[in-house]
């Protein structure tokens, strides 16, 4: 299995107190193996979760830097349409939302068929990852630079989902 990653910024931040989007986004293509689907031909979602949290956290690493990341929690994943066995997953990610040591990363799945390259937009999930220090312990990362309309649009809606989040994980009252 090759699993590469396309990155689409070599940007450097030049600001030491945050890094904007752009810096830490990612995208990676892997063609689907029967080893990956049932008898049918079915890709399971198993191993669509797998590469969304992989890239996921590739992505909260390169923001975070130092840190060691881990997944706190996956959204509800959605199978909006199948993947089959010889179909490309594409995998996009950005960071939407940072908190003082939590990130909220977007990944967007495609499924791209080889044989009339098309393709179709198969779900998206909201990663909510944490970084830690070398103890264990919650550690603060920089924060995320705003750019424009969009990069605001989707803070704000990061931040009332990462406060759902705590809410329903009893970490808010």
């Amino acid at each position: 299995m090759a699993f590469t990653i396309d990155h689409y910024s070599s940007m450097i931040s030049q600001d030491k107190t945050g890094k904007h989007h752009t810096e830490s986004k990612a995208e990676t293509t892997i063609i689907m193996l029967p080893s990956d689907a049932n008898p049918k031909g079915n890709v399971f979602g198993g191993v669509i979760l797998k590469y969304v949290d992989l890239i996921a956290g590739l992505v909260a690493k390169r923001h975070s830097g130092h840190a060691n990341v881990v997944t706190a929690s996956i959204d509800r994943m959605t199978f909006l349409k199948p993947v089959f066995i010889g179909n490309a997953l594409i995998l996009s990610a950005r960071l939407n939302y940072v908190r003082k040591s939590s990130m909220e990363v977007e990944v967007n799945v495609e499924a791209e068929d080889l044989d009339d390259n098309t393709r179709v937009h198969t779900g998206t999930a909201f990663v909510t990852t944490v970084a830690l220090d070398k103890y264990g312990k919650p550690t603060e990362i920089p924060p995320l630079l705003i750019g424009n309309d969009d990069d605001k649009k989707r803070f704000s809606d990061g931040e009332l989902r990462m406060l759902a989040r705590l809410k329903d994980a009893g970490k808010l009252e």
